[in-house]
This record gives C-alpha cells, structure tokens and sequence, in this order.
C-alpha cells in the first residue's frame, strides 16, 4: 500500500518489471553438487557448439515467464536452447517478449523433482509448445530410464526411442545425447565428433600438439640413428676398399 496527500490508502503496482517479474526464485541451481557439475558442463558445451550461430540463445536455470502480467505463471527450466532470438545476455525469459517459447528444454530428474518432470512440468512444457524435452537421471536412480526424450507430436509428448547405441536424438539441435562412462555426453552426427567444452577442446589439441611433438622428436631420432648408421656403413665400406688396394699393391710390388 502507498499513502497520497489525502491520508487515503491507495494500492498500486510495481512499476519495475524486475519487481513485477524477479529474476530469481530463491532455490539452488542443481540439487547436488554433481548435478551441478554436469549441467554447467553441458551449458558451456552447447554454448560452444552454438557459439558461431549467433540467432541460437542457450541458457540454464532462467526464469522463464510465459504469461504476461501474472508473475506466478513461471518455470526454470535446467537448460534451454532457443532459436532465432540473438545471444545476449538475459536476466529473465519472457515468452511474449521473446516471440517464442524454447525449442528445447532438458530437466536434470532428483529425488525431489522426477515425479514433477515426468508429470506437471511435462504437461507444461507441451502446453507451451516446446518441441524437445529431456530428462536426465544423473544418479540412475529415479527415472525409468537415465536418460529420456519426447518429442512434440500435435501439442502431445511422444517418447524418443533410443538409437542402437542408447542415444537419444534432438532433431531440434541436430544432437545426440548419450550417457558415456556414467556421464552425460552430447555427440554431433554430422560433425562425427563427441562435443567438448573450450576447456576440454584446448585441452585436447594441447595434448595433439605435444603428440605430434614427439613424434617429431621420434622422427628426428630416427633419422640421426639412421643417417648415423648410414656414416659407420660408408666408413667401414671405405675401410674395406683402402685394405682391398694395398693387398693389391703388395701382390704388385711382389710380381
């Protein structure tokens, strides 16, 4: 309540939208620390990947309002990808400014939100229209599956079934989610390359680098201990041609 000049008790509405619409619910970001590890990891991943596609807005635990004007109508999703809105950065997603609502959204399933993920929130998110939905088990615990995907069909959720080698397909991103070694890995068929973090990139052409290094060092060892064994050869062979003359000057002087 606000008080004008009349003493009489006027309500009225927030003016800011970041009251009207907070930019944080107060929970944590991921229910375990090795949620969080993972979901940050995929983060940076598809961040990567999509980094040379400047339309592609990837995004994790941002509140997402999708009605206008009633600020309870929200959800955070773990991750979303959203095409053709632009890279910048967001404090909140509100589907009516943005035009759309995501086309991908992954939810990492706990003890405490699985039921909800496979329930509540996934009839929400076919409601909104969101064309790819997945649900990733970390533990293994409580999902069916570890590692699950539906796909939009007619404002309705149909399972994604799973690839010979247990991927699951995103025809929205182009990508395959797969749990490798118990952890969440994203392979790229088109590329035909298993999907990194700049991190995990840099570090892996460090480790190319100083392959090809000694390699080159074995190389050039090679070739020394070679051009080495070539040198004695020629010397012996010079050794053996000057012993052959003078045996043949002494048969000479001899004569």
């Amino acid at each position: 309540m606000d008080t004008d000049k009349n003493g009489l008790n006027m309500p009225y509405a927030p003016t800011d939208t970041a009251d009207l619409y907070p930019e944080t619910d107060g929970k944590p970001m991921a229910a375990s620390d090795f949620h969080l590890e993972i979901l940050i990891w995929l983060l940076q991943t598809l961040k990567s990947h999509f980094s040379q596609m400047p339309d592609v807005y990837v995004s994790g635990d941002i509140l997402t309002y999708y009605t206008e004007g009633d600020p309870r109508a929200v959800v955070a999703p773990d991750v979303l990808v959203s095409f053709g809105i632009g890279q910048k950065h967001r404090h909140t997603y509100k589907v009516w400014e943005e035009g759309k609502v995501p086309d991908f959204v992954m939810e990492f399933s706990s003890k405490t939100t699985y039921q909800n993920d496979l329930t509540d929130k996934m009839d929400l998110y076919a409601a909104l229209g969101v064309s790819n939905y997945l649900l990733y088990d970390a533990e293994a615990l409580y999902l069916p599956s570890p590692l699950m995907g539906f796909r939009l069909v007619d404002g309705a959720y149909a399972p994604i079934p799973p690839s010979v080698e247990g991927g699951i397909h995103s025809d929205v991103l182009g990508l395959d989610f797969h749990i490798r070694e118990r952890r969440l890995a994203v392979y790229n068929p088109i590329g035909r390359q298993w999907l990194q973090t700049p991190a995990e990139a840099a570090e892996a052409r460090a480790e190319q680098e100083a392959s090809a290094r000694q390699k080159e060092i074995a190389r050039a060892k090679t070739a020394e201990a070679r051009a080495e064994q070539e040198a004695s050869a020629r010397q012996k062979a010079e050794e053996e041609v000057e012993q052959l003359r003078e045996q043949l000057t002494r048969l000479q002087a001899r004569s």
